[in-house]
């Protein structure tokens, strides 16, 4: 099983975190919390890297869904979308959503297959938009 599911953007980093913010928006997904790794990294260890962003995408009826058959299930919400700058090309901007079917396989608990199958759907539609707008 894949741990993302993603897509790669050529366009400014800036404008591919609001396309992805959008994208999220259109699927039912607000975003939680927007961390800046290269920021904090900066300021906390003065480390210079690449433009790093990780989004907490949530999806409250999925969320409600998933909590409702495991309180635990928190543990791994929010959804995490990173939005990152390519190490080897800076032109290219990688976006990953985590994989909502881990959810299953960290639990083993089917009863969270069709709302991880739902959330998978609603990650990648918003994914394959970005694609088409890109």
């Amino acid at each position: 099983m894949e741990l993302a599911l993603s897509t790669t953007l050529r366009i400014d980093f800036d404008d591919a975190v609001d396309a992805v913010r959008a994208a999220l928006a259109e699927q039912g997904f607000g975003v939680l919390t927007d961390i800046d790794m290269a920021a904090t990294l900066k300021a906390k260890l003065d480390h210079d890297m690449e433009d790093y962003r990780i989004l907490g995408a949530c999806n409250p009826p999925l969320a409600h869904r998933a909590v409702d058959i495991d309180r635990q299930i928190g543990l791994l919400l929010p959804c995490n979308v990173v939005v990152r700058r390519d190490v080897d090309d800076p032109t290219l901007i990688r976006v990953e959503a985590m994989n909502p079917e881990l959810m299953v396989e960290v639990t083993g608990d089917p009863q969270l297959r069709p709302v991880a199958a739902e959330a998978t759907a609603r990650l990648t539609a918003a994914l394959a938009t970005l694609d088409r707008d890109a």
